[in-house]
């Protein structure tokens, strides 16, 4: 079940839902809008998930910075979210994908428990200028079904996120044996 927008700002005021920072003008009817932080990263060729990713971190002035096509770069959320009730979705939206901008494709569930400013993957169609804070996609909380456990309860790879996150597979398949 997914919450409207009177239903997470309740939620907020109940302390199940930690957005910050928070601003209640942007609630929609069924999400929140979420906004890009002022640091981004771009990752560097070639990228191997046996190794950790080789990128380069960067302030997005407030004059905004252009990102290219087939550039891979990891940006942030200005928001840090959490909820020990509910989990998460976290998307672009149409406006960002009308201006050619794919973020967060391929990663967008936030466990309930997930205590997070988001690490988001995003590439361009086109050449497009990006400033920071600008909104860039939807928040959506969902109520979940069953038992409910806490992601930072979990060994996981991205529990203890605090920053941009590049990709921690080379941990699992280091322990593989090698192939031939």
């Amino acid at each position: 079940m997914i919450l409207t927008g009177p239903a997470i700002a309740a939620a907020i005021t109940r302390g199940d839902i930690t957005i910050h920072p928070y601003d209640p003008r942007r609630l929609t009817p069924n999400a929140y809008d979420w906004r890009l932080s002022d640091r981004i990263q771009t990752c560097h060729d070639p990228l191997d998930a046996a190794r950790p990713t080789r990128c380069t971190e960067s302030r997005i002035p407030a004059t905004g910075m252009l990102l290219r096509p087939g550039v891979l770069y990891l940006g942030l959320t200005l928001e840090r979210t959490c909820s020990d009730r509910y989990a998460q979705l976290l998307n672009g939206n149409r406006t960002i994908g009308a201006l050619g901008i794919w973020v967060h494709v391929s990663a967008p569930l936030g466990h309930t428990g997930h205590a997070i400013a988001w690490t988001l993957e995003i590439r361009t169609a086109r050449p497009v200028r990006v400033y920071p804070g600008m909104t860039f996609g939807k928040l959506v909380f969902l109520h979940p079904f069953g038992a409910i456990s806490s992601y930072q309860q979990h060994a996981s790879k991205y529990a203890s996120s605090t920053s941009i996150d590049t990709s921690h597979l080379y941990r699992e398949i280091a322990i593989f044996p090698e192939q031939p």
